[in-house]
């Protein structure tokens, strides 16, 4: 008894620092989720960059080149329901997301690689697709990257904003 005492108060000693080391990152992780009528739903797990007074878009995320679309870890995507988005189709699945900012136009690629840190982006034969994003400009800068979704218009709108940028696709179930 005395034992498993001491091997759990060195598992909690240990364990603790790690699980605040977690929640107290400069970029925290944060979840996004879409829940369609019949139960299913598309679930983003990120983590959520702040501004802190940077030059964010043709600053610290460069235009025109991958971007892990947040910090840390590569963005999760995964599908509980085969989906169309933007356009194109997506079997149920896990999946990473990057996207290519530019000034006018921005672009999200849907990878089949999942577990990767995110950065350099070195998974071009792993892409399932490539879909155009709506931008939409925010007059008010955005402190923290965020990651949402909107119900309507028969499925979710997938938003990202940062900065003074609003990128969004449109998510629908198929059946």
């Amino acid at each position: 008894m005395h034992t498993c005492i001491v091997i759990f108060s060195l598992l909690c000693s240990y364990l603790t620092p790690f699980a605040l080391a977690q929640t107290e990152r400069p970029s925290p992780p944060a979840q996004a989720q879409c829940k369609f009528p019949d139960g299913k739903a598309v679930t983003v797990d990120y983590s959520s960059p702040r501004m802190k007074g940077r030059k964010i878009f043709g600053g610290l995320v460069p235009y025109g080149q991958v971007w892990r679309t947040g910090a840390n870890e590569a963005t999760k995507f995964v599908a509980t329901t085969n989906l169309i988005v933007g356009g194109k189709n997506v079997p149920a699945g896990n999946y990473t997301i990057f996207t290519i900012p530019g000034l006018d136009k921005w672009t999200l690629i849907i990878n089949k690689k999942t577990g990767e840190w995110g950065i350099p982006y070195k998974y071009e034969s792993d892409e399932l697709t490539r879909v155009d994003l709506t931008l939409l400009p925010i007059s008010s800068p955005v402190e923290n990257f965020t990651i949402s979704f909107d119900q309507g218009r028969g499925g979710c709108v997938l938003k990202m904003r940062w900065d003074t940028v609003d990128a969004s696709v449109l998510v629908v179930e198929t059946k």
